[in-house]
């Protein structure tokens, strides 16, 4: 394993409890030996569920599977394995998630169609599903549900990971109508980090009583504003997957039918904040990184055009590697920006890298300090902030630099 990262947090945070929700982990030596590798989370009945998805075209098996699933929007169980991405495996890829999912049925009842599949790892290797399947008895016998500071909901996280260097959580308390819920999640993801979604698994669960349309409209507005507004390396993976769980199990709370109830907005602005949190999490962690990034575009014609710009930054090898290279290089920035789509007029546009004004009207600014930049680029937490001049649009995206050390992991990520 690859020493942590010099951005990790201190420590993996204290989740309490979520009634309805279950969970535990084991090694069942899928690809890794002496570690967990598989998760089963089970749920209270009527459990509604929500989720997005990879958009790429040679998405996993278990992402098709879930696709399916997510139709009838109600879940007993999750099972997630690391090690193996059970993508581009054909035929017998899809029948690996259909036994899984029937053995998990028997051991939680109800139909197959309401558990839950997503798996990480290595591309176009079958998956050997049988030591998935002979885990299964002995972890669901061992369930139980968490108390604030167990270390189950800390080895889930970590049993999902790959080239993760840390285990991946957080929580967050909403209130509807009043009535306070809790809100967990848990994210696995380090390299092949892209929009649409990432390497990435997130799995968030709620004691809240939602139903999944609600759900699913609160979900992809949120999703857009955290795991969709990252990027390590500008790869979108086979099996991006983050499910949203509600178990209903919480304290009793006003019924609410439409995502724009205004009860609902607490819940919504923390939903939201847990998953930023995760996202950044995820860069903070991405192969090799030294510096976590922050590249704000505004006064772009839409928010849209804001994003395609941000991102053209955000993904440029060049800007990330001076950026590893701690060299204020903002010239690299004007590359990107010119590169990206977006109508652009020179003379509107201006740059800052952490405060310091960098360039203004189609030149470098009169008040330029090279030395002051440089200051910025040597600390952990850099700031691009680029204005358009050419309406209101904003968005802000998350990266990291790219360095030695991505193409040193990844070189060596099967061997």
């Amino acid at each position: 394993m690859p020493a942590v990262s010099p951005l990790a947090p201190a420590e993996f945070p204290a989740l309490p409890a979520v009634a309805g929700v279950r969970l535990a982990a084991a090694a069942a030596g899928v690809h890794y030996r002496g570690r967990r590798d598989l998760l089963l989370a089970t749920f209270a009945p009527d459990t509604a569920v929500a989720g997005v998805l990879t958009r790429s075209q040679t998405a996993a098996a278990p992402v098709q599977w879930c696709r399916a699933a997510l139709a009838g929007g109600r879940a007993s169980a999750l099972v997630v394995n690391a090690g193996n991405a059970n993508a581009f495996t054909g035929a017998p890829g899809v029948a690996a998630v259909k036994r899984t999912a029937r053995a998990a049925a028997r051991l939680v009842g109800g139909p197959a169609g309401r558990v839950f599949i997503a798996s990480t790892g290595v591309i176009g290797e079958p998956l050997a599903d049988a030591r998935l399947t002979r885990a299964l008895p002995a972890l669901h016998a061992r369930l139980v549900e968490e108390a604030s500071g167990n270390a189950a909901w800390e080895d889930a996280a970590r049993a999902i990971m790959t080239t993760d260097t840390y285990a991946k959580g957080a929580t967050r308390r909403a209130r509807i109508g009043g009535v306070s819920v809790t809100i967990n999640g848990i994210a696995k993801g380090s390299g092949m980090i892209a929009p649409d979604m990432a390497t990435m698994l997130a799995f968030i669960f709620t004691d809240a009583r939602l139903p999944a349309p609600l759900l699913q409209a609160v979900l992809r507005r949120a999703n857009g504003r955290s795991f969709n507004a990252i990027t390590v390396d500008g790869d979108t993976s086979t099996s991006d997957t983050c499910l949203l769980f509600a178990s209903g199990a919480g304290a009793a709370h006003p019924a609410i039918r439409r995502a724009g109830d205004p009860r609902l907005k607490d819940f919504r602005a923390q939903l939201e904040a847990l998953m930023v949190d995760l996202a950044q999490q995820i860069v903070r962690d991405g192969e090799g990184a030294g510096k976590f990034v922050a590249v704000t575009v505004s006064g772009a014609a839409s928010e849209p055009a804001a994003r395609r710009l941000a991102f053209a930054v955000a993904n440029s090898p060049l800007v990330k590697t001076a950026i590893a290279g701690e060299d204020p290089n903002w010239g690299r920035i004007v590359m990107a920006l010119g590169k990206a789509g977006p109508a652009l007029d020179q003379s509107k546009l201006a740059i800052r890298i952490g405060g310091v004004p960098v360039a203004r009207g189609g030149r470098v600014h009169p008040d330029y300090r090279e030395a002051a930049a440089a200051r910025h680029m040597k600390g952990r937490e850099i700031e691009i902030a680029i204005s358009v001049g050419r309406g209101r649009g904003r968005a802000t995206v998350w990266t990291c630099d790219l360095s030695h050390g991505y193409v040193e992991i990844n070189a060596d990520y099967r061997t």
